[in-house]
């Protein structure tokens, strides 16, 4: 299979039936030894293992862990169900009526700060008959058999436009930080396979659908963003002070916190430092071309203050793509990172545009010599939540405390989780796998627990069809 820029694995028309959920007993994978980047020393060896606890999924595609440890998980088909610690069981709670069709559905889930209070449960999904995603919040009303989600409770605080024909790139990651922002990452809904796997540049007539300058490089267009807003409990919302555009400039939204993004499938918060993870599926190219720019990289992006990250400027550590005109063929300049110009004849939004800022971690369709721990193949980089061990904790299944202050970062393809630690100044100091040797079936969707485990969605081994799709947990042994 050849490497996939989109993360089109939410293919068009997934055919497996509805299965019966049921509990799996768990099983302990094996040693976690200390496998680090740059250190000649390993750790300790710590026992962890993967429990199963539901199979029988379709499309599973999202969760979060509310503070009372129930599991919210949704599949991109529109059911919404409940795992529940004390029955074991994971049992529907309600179901969104959903366009899902390419790349949409019910694509992210996140639960509000206050929900074991309010109920809220926040969705970014598609709409039958209607040509936007939506982000809106239900409230699931607790009661047996893991509550009720009303659906008459629904308030629709933001729609992204979408189109017919549908290009790549929906988006879908939601997290809330500490202070009760809420983050959604929308795509930039661009062709990804009609620009030689390079940035898609087409200014010609008729082919906008092929430029992402008129999106994710597009201070007036939701989409290519990390957009941050804080929900308010009437429905609606107010902008959070140190967004990327202050309010009541007409070419900039004041919503964006992140431009310059291809598809934030999946993102987190680390409530500690304030830092956004987010991984950023790139573009098909296997190799540098002089008259367009680098190959394609997958990265993964940090930040703690709002900027723009690059695309489809650039890619990887800032390297640029040149200006393509796709008529003639004739290449131009390369654009300079300090002083991105979005010259687009599709563009709405501001010319000039903020310095684009760096991955932090990037990796091609090969191997990579910087990296050797992300393997090669396929990519589709997605991140995962930071763990920090407390000692009072009281919970057989935390992680152990060699995972403390590790980023977890996942590849969709590859089927790898790597815990990435981080310096001061936001730089790789080691990468380690978790559970190595074992490849997840497609990790989608990670999250940490209040027991201090990790609660994981395996979309399943194939792009469709999965009978082995999983709502899995990773913990310490009991052993």
């Amino acid at each position: 299979m050849r490497a996939r820029s989109s993360g089109r694995f939410l293919a068009a028309r997934l055919s497996v039936a509805a299965m019966k959920v049921s509990l799996l007993t768990a099983t302990t994978v094996g040693l976690i030894t200390g496998i680090t980047a740059g250190m000649a020393a390993s750790e300790p060896e710590a026992r962890l293992q993967r429990t199963v606890l539901a199979d029988g999924l379709r499309e599973p595609i999202a969760l979060d862990v509310a503070s009372d440890g129930r599991v919210v998980l949704a599949e991109r088909r529109g059911r919404i169900a409940v795992w529940d610690p004390q029955s074991l069981r994971l049992e529907t709670v309600g179901s969104l009526t959903v366009f899902s069709g390419p790349e949409d559905g019910l694509l992210g889930l996140a639960l509000h700060p206050g929900f074991v209070t309010n109920g809220w449960v926040f969705c970014y999904h598609g709409t039958p008959g209607v040509l936007e995603n939506r982000l809106s919040r239900f409230t699931l009303q607790h009661g047996p058999g893991g509550g009720v989600l009303d659906l008459a409770s629904q308030r629709i605080l933001l729609r992204v436009p979408t189109r017919i024909p549908k290009p790549n790139h929906s988006g879908g990651g939601l997290a809330f930080d500490a202070a009760g922002c809420l983050y959604l990452g929308t795509g930039d809904y661009t062709y990804a396979d009609r620009s030689e796997g390079f940035a898609p540049l087409d200014q010609r007539p008729g082919q906008e659908l092929n430029d992402s300058e008129r999106t994710a490089a597009n201070t007036a267009d939701w989409r290519g963003k990390i957009l941050r807003i804080h929900p308010e409990a009437d429905g609606t919302y107010t902008i959070p002070l140190g967004n990327l555009f202050p309010a009541g400039n007409p070419k900039a939204l004041p919503e964006i916190y992140a431009m310059g993004c291809r598809n934030p499938f999946r993102l987190s918060i680390d409530h500690p430092t304030g830092r956004l993870f987010w991984g950023d599926v790139g573009p098909d190219a296997t190799q540098p071309d002089p008259a367009r720019g680098p190959s394609g990289f997958d990265e993964f992006h940090v930040t703690r203050t709002a900027g723009n990250f690059g695309w489809p400027y650039f890619i990887a550590d800032n390297r640029p793509y040149r200006r393509f005109d796709f008529a003639t063929r004739v290449s131009g300049e390369p654009w300079n990172p300090e002083k991105p110009i979005n010259e687009s004849a599709f563009n709405t939004g501001l010319s000039d545009l903020p310095p684009a800022r760096p991955a932090f971690l990037w990796y091609p369709p090969g191997p990579s010599a910087r990296w050797p721990e992300v393997g090669s193949g396929p990519r589709s980089a997605m991140a995962g939540p930071t763990y920090h061990f407390s000692a009072g904790l009281k919970s057989p299944v935390k992680l152990p405390a060699a995972w403390d202050g590790a980023t977890f970062l996942m590849d969709w393809e590859r089927g790898w989780i790597l815990g990435a630690w981080l310096d001061a100044e936001d730089r790789i100091t080691r990468l380690k796998p978790l559970l190595p040797g074992q490849k997840f079936r497609r990790p989608i969707c990670l999250q940490l627990g209040p027991d201090g485990a990790l609660y994981l969605i395996e979309w399943g081994s194939r792009w469709s069809d999965n009978t082995d799709a999983a709502l899995v947990r990773v913990s310490a042994s009991a052993e």
